[in-house]
């Protein structure tokens, strides 16, 4: 019996090579090339290896640690908003979206998708004319309920911006998890429902107990892009209330130190070696979130697909 060759198939690596060098020079390449500034910086006029100096800087320096760790404050504040509100309200209108007994749903599902494929700058100035109390429209609208005592100047306060911001992204992006969840609940088998109402399992009942475990993998998977997306955010801040995250940077949150601490603004000088120590500290805070989520989470939703 003549024995098989095994033939290499070389047109798999040719066909993924340009997708290779693509992905390489503007995500590994950078990605490198980041890592490895935040190990030096000038002196004397010359580049010199400092080790891990940049970092102690960081963490122990009293002027680029506070600033460090407000924002990283207010960042996980911010990305516990989208968790807690977002994401929630994303699965309750996924869920009336997908009743039989609604009409109109495409009409819904596409009111309520449009924020999130406009520009953030429109976004941005659109919310702060609205809130604005001189020019807004929000004032005048309270007034028409007799609720105009209630207004305050949102964006303004040290006390309510953030949190007004948050929502604002909210607001902007609540229908990618409304779709990624009602996709979900569509991919569920018809039989599995008809089976549990056989069993007198209906109405709400239905979703808590069969229709929410099953698409459990898909809110993770939303969680964790939540995760990402808001410890990335820059351009609503920006947008809003500017690179210095005002009012009295309670806004300030890593992507805008970044941007200051990388290119400078205003008095403050743009710094490459710090900026890049501030992006890798990012990357690695990012990757030990979706580390964990992989690892720690993951495994354990497997179990519910089917």
């Amino acid at each position: 019996m003549t024995p098989k060759i095994k033939t290499i198939r070389w047109h798999i690596p040719l066909l993924l090579l340009p997708a290779v060098i693509i992905y390489s020079a503007i995500m590994i390449f950078p990605l490198l090339a980041t890592l490895n500034l935040s190990f030096f910086n000038v002196e004397e006029g010359k580049q010199v290896f400092v080790g891990i100096a940049n970092y102690i800087v960081l963490f122990g320096n009293e002027i680029y640690s506070e600033k460090f760790w407000n924002a990283l404050g207010n960042n996980a504040y911010f990305f516990m908003i989208h968790m807690l509100v977002q994401n929630p309200l994303g699965i309750i209108l996924a869920a009336m979206l997908s009743s039989k007994k609604l009409r109109f749903t495409a009409f819904y599902r596409t009111a309520i998708f449009i924020p999130a494929i406009l520009s953030f700058v429109i976004v941005g100035f659109v919310w702060k004319l609205i809130l604005s109390p001189l020019w807004g429209i929000a004032p005048d609208l309270l007034d028409m309920i007799g609720l105009k005592s209630l207004f305050l100047p949102w964006l303004g306060k040290e006390a309510y911006a953030l949190t007004t911001i948050s929502l604002i992204s909210v607001w902007q992006y609540i229908g990618i998890p409304m779709m990624l969840i009602y996709a979900a609940l569509l991919s569920i088998p018809e039989e599995v429902v008809e089976a549990a109402e056989c069993d007198g399992i209906t109405g709400s009942s239905l979703f808590w107990k069969i229709k929410l475990p099953l698409i459990l993998p898909s809110i993770g998977i939303i969680s964790i892009l939540t995760f990402v997306g808001n410890f990335n955010a820059f351009d609503l801040i920006y947008a809003t209330q500017g690179a210095l995250g005002g009012p009295g940077f309670t806004t300030d949150i890593l992507g805008t130190l970044l941007y200051r601490t990388f290119f400078g603004f205003q008095l403050q000088l743009g710094d490459l070696y710090a900026g890049s120590t501030l992006a890798t500290v990012m990357f690695f805070i990012i990757l030990a979130g979706v580390c964990g989520y992989l690892f720690g989470v993951q495994n354990r939703l497997r179990r519910y697909q089917f």
